[in-house]
């Protein structure tokens, strides 16, 4: 993981000195060789405009619950498993009822599934309960039993929920195991029984593992913003996975003033927040045209990252990079002056760029060569 980190900054950065070479020094040849990737050919080039930032502005509104999940809350229905201690009450016959007496609970006395699916009952022998719902298990107890009992009222119920359950790990208050029930348990319910996610959680993606299949969920838009398309109808064996923030972070690197890593945590930053937060450009060194973000793409992607570059020579353009929301894993880099310098260190930067966390060094190593 670090290297590819380390392998897509060092391209990315590349990629910034052949955007920027062309933007200041329109109609230049550059004559020196090297022996890096061709990195017009891994990487695309965006310019942060007004248009780019308004095709990613969200209305802040909530949305209803999906028509899939709708119809698997009202179509629910639990169905008896191993493990399970089912009450049953048969009116006016106590015995049948409740053989072991009432100073014991039902979940104590009650008859539990076995292995094979079945459980034993008075008079009638074995009782298959397995896949079947409580009503099911009531009509055929209800048939069997009238054999010896004259019009027979027998009532079921599940006493103890043992068979099936949901795995919950990762930063929340109480790691457990939650069982499925009779009332339909959704990814909020099973957040909310555990006490919610830890402040340090990862809110914006939380995993869903499922029969080997894993979805990622965004915690923040289901919770924070009211997107009820977010929520999940959890079924038996399901593994909800909240991870650490402590991945969250932008790196902040080039002629800024703190360069270095800044968390994001569970609240997202913009682009001029993550600038602000490291003191600021450095307006001796800098190149008002060279600030840049780079992103990884999908692996499925043809090209490996996308560069953007907000230029800021008319002040009035920190407006669009107030708009622009950072990624956790963004490099973003403010460019020196001049440009040619940058151009001839490149080929000698490539190899030695380290991130995060030694941001700072990398800086040290460029103004010393």
């Amino acid at each position: 993981m670090r290297h590819s980190r380390q392998r897509l900054a060092a391209l990315g950065l590349a990629s910034m000195a052949l955007l920027a070479g062309c933007s200041l020094a329109p109609g230049s040849h550059m004559t020196y060789q090297s022996d890096t990737a061709p990195i017009d050919e891994l990487v695309s080039i965006e310019p942060i405009t007004p248009g780019l930032v308004s095709s990613w502005q969200q209305a802040p509104a909530g949305h209803p619950m999906s028509d899939e999940l709708n119809v698997a809350l009202a179509a629910y229905e639990y169905r008896v498993g191993p493990g399970d201690v089912l009450s049953i009450i048969v009116y006016d016959h106590p015995e049948l009822t409740n053989p072991g007496g009432t100073d014991r609970s039902a979940a104590e006395v009650g008859n539990r599934v076995q292995a094979d699916g079945t459980f034993f009952y008075p008079y009638i022998g074995r009782v298959s309960a397995e896949g079947k719902t409580v009503d099911e298990i009531r009509r055929e107890l209800t048939r069997r039993l009238a054999a010896f009992i004259t019009e027979p009222q027998i009532e079921v119920g599940v006493a103890a929920y043992n068979a099936k359950k949901v795995y919950l790990s990762g930063e929340v208050s109480e790691p457990k195991t939650l069982p499925i029930t009779s009332v339909p348990l959704t990814l909020v319910d099973a957040i909310s029984q555990v006490g919610s996610a830890n402040p340090g959680a990862n809110w914006h993606s939380i995993y869903l593992n499922r029969n080997g299949r894993q979805e990622q969920i965004s915690l923040y838009e289901l919770m924070r913003n009211g997107d009820m398309r977010q929520n999940r109808l959890l079924q038996p064996g399901d593994i909800l996975h909240v991870p650490s923030a402590e991945n969250q972070a932008v790196a902040v690197m080039g002629q800024v003033i703190r360069p270095g890593n800044i968390p994001l945590g569970n609240e997202r930053l913009t682009l001029t927040d993550a600038l602000a937060r490291s003191g600021g450009i450095n307006e001796i060194s800098a190149n008002a045209s060279g600030i840049f973000v780079v992103r990884g793409n999908d692996p499925s992607s043809d090209k490996l990252a996308t560069v953007y570059q907000l230029d800021v020579r008319n002040a009035a353009s920190f407006t669009l990079g107030s708009r622009f929301v950072l990624e956790p894993q963004d490099v973003v880099y403010v460019t020196t002056a001049p440009i040619a310098r940058w151009n001839r260190v490149i080929s000698l930067l490539l190899p030695s760029i380290r991130l995060p966390g030694v941001a700072s060094d990398s800086i040290t190593d460029t103004r010393d060569l």
